[in-house]
């Protein structure tokens, strides 16, 4: 076997440390193991050896067992103590050979014995096994280093990700600064929490001229960044503030900016999904829109959970006919439906974060578990009614941590 051959750490021979009180038995040992190839340290006490192998890196240790003073047994008990990141392999000499002191040498942490007088070859194998032991945890130990740095690199990626994740929440958030807009005559209340960093789901209101309003609700495919910026784009289509930007107007006769019925929004939308975005994504919305003049309110469900509306006397009634999501079918057209509003009423518009919301039972919060938590809140307008619908949620639930965003729109006519 070549020098190379023992070598658990390339660059450098291993060291042995050779522990008796008899200086024949240590120079023997040691005359061997130099002319294979070890590095050797000797001491005649474990003391000394003790103070060696807390200073320096020693790989192996061929140890007597009776020794004045400090034992092989204590001396193995306290090298284990030491706690070295490389191992030491330990190698008791003794002339015992009952099992019960074999075992006590095992537990203080010796990894083999030889027995006296110490055969030549004998020694030789019980290095050769030492050496491998040495080289597969220098192996374990590299990669284990290797390990902890790959760790290391990815959470610092994880933490710059975090970061960004943290802007782009406080970004997408701004998305609806003003959580409750007063128009006078109605007032939309938002709310938008979403399940993890970034979310899929935006709310939204805009003035559309002195005697209407219109307010949306959309759920976006999938979770995380790239719902997220699908959100982001789409508000984009949908501002109040530039109509000729806004999705929902269309050119007049005579060229100026005029609001298309809800049902043209929504087939406005499944165009531009397919034709110019063309994202393996797809929503769900809820346009609706409430003309003081007439009293009513017109909108289109594109598979989005039903609207509903909270009448002045407590009654919930179910609106819209269901529909197709948005992205989904070439030419896919959508139904409106239309109804009398009356000053007292509320429109109630909420993701299927709150339909979906799995329960302890099994079941989900559903439609039925919606309609009875806005009874129970009939009183309530506004943003009040939408923390309401959140508290019973999570108290049907049991957290208030939801596995799908949850957000919601009142529009409350005055």
């Amino acid at each position: 076997m070549s020098v190379e051959q023992r070598k658990a750490v390339p660059g450098r021979p291993l060291h042995v440390l050779v522990v008796d009180d008899s200086r024949a038995q240590r120079h023997i040992l040691t005359m061997q193991l130099r002319r294979w190839g070890y590095r050797v340290t000797e001491c005649e006490a474990a003391a000394a050896a003790l103070q060696v192998c807390a200073a320096g890196n020693v790989d192996m240790i061929i140890s007597d067992w009776m020794m004045p003073g400090m034992t092989g047994l204590e001396f193995c008990r306290h090298f284990r103590a030491l706690g070295h990141e490389n191992y030491g392999y330990f190698v008791l000499v003794t002339s015992k050979s009952e099992k019960t002191e074999i075992a006590d040498g095992l537990e203080a942490g010796a990894d083999d014995f030889l027995t006296k007088p110490v055969d030549s070859s004998e020694l030789r194998a019980r290095l050769r096994a030492g050496e491998r032991m040495l080289a597969m945890q220098a192996e374990l130990l590299a990669k284990n280093k290797m390990i902890v740095s790959t760790l290391l690199e990815l959470q610092k990626l994880y933490d710059s990700l975090d970061r960004d994740l943290i802007e782009a929440r406080k970004l997408q958030q701004t998305l609806i600064r003003d959580r409750v807009r007063d128009y006078g005559w109605a007032r939309a209340s938002l709310m938008l929490r979403n399940s993890g960093r970034v979310g899929g789901d935006l709310v939204g209101s805009f003035r559309v001229d002195d005697n209407r309003v219109a307010v949306y609700s959309i759920d976006v495919s999938g979770h995380g960044v790239a719902s997220a910026m699908m959100t982001a784009r789409l508000a984009g289509f949908l501002t109040g503030s530039s109509p000729e930007q806004n999705l929902a107007y269309g050119r007049g006769l005579v060229g100026q900016q005029v609001l298309l019925p809800p049902e043209a929004v929504a087939e406005r939308f499944n165009r531009l999904m397919l034709e110019e975005i063309q994202a393996e994504q797809y929503f769900t919305m809820v346009f609706a829109v409430m003309d003081l003049g007439t009293g009513m309110l017109s909108l289109v469900q594109a598979g989005h959970p039903h609207p509903m509306l909270l009448r002045r006397s407590g009654q919930v009634v179910r609106l819209g006919q269901g529909g197709l999501p948005i992205g989904l079918l070439p030419g896919a057209t959508y139904d409106r439906t239309e109804v009398t509003l009356a000053t007292g009423d509320r429109l109630v518009l909420v993701s299927d974060g709150f339909t979906e919301c799995p329960l302890p039972s099994g079941q989900d919060f559903g439609e039925a578990g919606l309609v009875q938590s806005l009874t129970r809140s009939a009183h309530l307008s506004g943003s009040d009614l939408l923390e309401a619908l959140v508290w019973d949620l999570t108290q049907q639930s049991g957290s208030d941590s939801f596995p799908d965003d949850v957000s919601g729109v009142v529009l409350d006519i005055q």
